[in-house]
């Protein structure tokens, strides 16, 4: 008995080898709808391809590290060093060596929703995490790059593994681990990718608290950063704590 379309597209989900008698037996099917599942499954199939292909490519710098007997890479990355308010973020992330997170990229190219889906992946299979938070006012203390590179090494330093091997996106840390940077690392490297997305989901959550704190900047939509809403509420309600206050467009309105 032949089987229903909808019995079709059901089957389809769970095969993954064309050589499946199965499948050979579908592809059989003349029905047009038919046809059209099995088109969509090998153009599924095809996109998934080309995601392990460019998952692989981002592994590269890990493969490497794992081939010279290197055990525990943490990639380094953080998020917030433009904004005119709130902390910079940084995470340290040590992935297994057998990993495979689909859509993994920059948390910069990616939407909100697909961050918050990989971040708790991320949680699930990470063998450690380390997150460092340097607030507003110490950026203004010892300035953003000292701020970043002080969140970077506290990130480091509350993993729960000691790394072998740091991947840090375009940063060198003053640490006696040997390290590696690579620049557009988020983009380049499992490692970084994934402890950027730590650290821009982490810190976008603090920002939305903010945002509850101070509901009249905004917050929680622009996370601090000087948007034209975010500097005409500076401009009517002045400046609040979490305000970096050595950063230009700040510092002006102050005088």
């Amino acid at each position: 008995m032949k089987r229903t379309v909808e019995e079709v597209k059901h089957l389809l989900q769970i095969i993954d080898d064309e050589n499946d008698e199965r499948f050979q037996e579908i592809m059989k099917d003349e029905r047009k709808s038919v046809q059209q599942l099995v088109q969509r499954w090998y153009k599924q199939k095809e996109k998934e391809k080309r995601e392990q292909q460019r998952f692989s490519e981002m592994l590269r710098h890990e493969k490497s590290l794992y081939a010279q007997g290197i055990r525990y890479i943490a990639g380094v990355d953080e998020v917030g060093r433009g904004p005119l308010a709130g902390p910079v973020v940084a995470a340290a992330v040590i992935l297994p060596s057998d990993v495979y997170l689909p859509g993994l990229n920059d948390s910069k190219k990616l939407s909100e929703s697909k961050r918050e889906e990989l971040f708790e992946q991320i949680q699930d299979v990470a063998l450690a995490i380390g997150v460092g938070v340097v607030s507003a006012k110490e950026i203004d203390e010892i300035n953003i790059y000292e701020a970043t590179k002080k969140a970077m090494m506290k990130a480091v330093n509350e993993l729960a593994i000691q790394p072998d091997h740091l991947l840090i996106d375009a940063m060198q840390l003053p640490l006696l681990i040997p390290q590696t940077s690579i620049i557009k690392g988020d983009a380049n490297s499992v490692s970084i990718a994934a402890s950027s997305i730590i650290a821009k989901v982490t810190r976008d959550r603090m920002m939305k608290k903010i945002g509850e704190q101070y509901p009249n900047y905004g917050f929680e939509k622009h996370m601090g950063y000087g948007t034209k809403e975010h500097l005409q509420a500076i401009e009517t309600y002045g400046v609040t704590p979490e305000h970096r206050k050595s950063f230009a467009p700040v510092r002006e309105m102050i005088k």
